[in-house]
């Protein structure tokens, strides 16, 4: 069985299935891990939703901010933007099917066979990732109760932007999801900048890539994330960066994961561009 970690596909469904050719993925004994951000900007966020969802246990996804935003928006707790490419899905028969599936995804994914986590954004350098794993089942009970539409009408808020153990209610769980599902800067103590999009370099002094803080607590751990297209892909500090941009006219990317790490790519055409 092959494993691998696709980055964020957001509706470029044509491009998936390219790549899939290309990795030659076989669903009756292959796994896809999908690090989330499945929808929106792109043209076709219904057929990769169904797509996905059909494929069953052969595949792994977790959420991203742009999945989170259509949560919201389908819920009427989200105000919908003028990028956004969602309408699709919620006019589709199937949209209550599609979005009911979409939220009982988890946050983070941990395979101890082949020793890889894998996570929509990052983790800030407090958490290991025993804890990690605790806080993303808290976010995830939430999402699948009765109460996680209470949480999405409070979801769009940058704080609290520091973690402690004292944290409740909503600003945990706020925490949390902001961690997992948009981080890509901190401070030395782990104060999230969520503000900051950039690629590295482009941030002020004092603002590091989450993955390079020192002593981060996960620092052992192999880590794979998307969310982050000005970084581009790439192995650093033992976390393995899979968004390659394909929404902008980049590529998509895979990783195989299950024995030596290796990188496939297609080139993504420009309808895949926002609208």
């Amino acid at each position: 069985m092959a494993i691998y970690a696709i980055g964020d596909v957001q509706g470029c469904f044509d491009e998936l299935l390219v790549l899939l050719d290309k990795i030659r993925f076989n669903p009756k004994q292959d796994q896809l891990w999908f690090a989330g951000d499945l929808v929106n900007r792109g043209p076709k966020s219904v057929e990769v939703l169904r797509y996905i969802k059909n494929l069953g246990d052969r595949a792994v996804v977790v959420l991203g901010n742009h999945d989170f935003h259509l949560l919201a928006v389908s819920h009427g707790s989200g105000k919908k933007l003028r990028q956004d490419t969602l309408q699709p899905v919620l006019d589709a028969p199937d949209s209550d099917e599609l979005i009911s599936w979409l939220r009982h995804r988890p946050l983070l994914h941990h395979d101890e066979m082949i020793g890889f986590t894998m996570v929509h954004a990052g983790l800030p350098p407090q958490w290991n990732l025993s804890e990690a794993r605790q806080y993303a089942a808290e976010v995830e009970a939430l999402m699948r109760s009765d109460g996680f539409g209470l949480f999405l009408e409070v979801m769009y808020n940058n704080l609290p932007d520091i973690w402690s153990d004292d944290l409740k209610g909503f600003d945990r769980v706020r925490f949390i999801v902001n961690c997992m599902s948009r981080l890509r800067y901190c401070d030395q103590a782990g104060r999230l900048a969520l503000e900051y999009k950039g690629a590295p370099g482009s941030q002020p002094d004092g603002v590091i890539p989450w993955f390079d803080v020192s002593g981060r607590r996960s620092a052992d751990e192999s880590i794979v994330f998307g969310h982050w297209s000005t970084l581009g892909i790439g192995l650093r500090n033992n976390t393995w960066s899979l968004d390659s941009g394909c929404l902008w006219g980049g590529k998509l990317t895979a990783l195989r994961l299950d024995s030596e790490p290796e990188w496939f790519q297609v080139a993504c055409d420009s309808v895949c561009l926002p609208v």
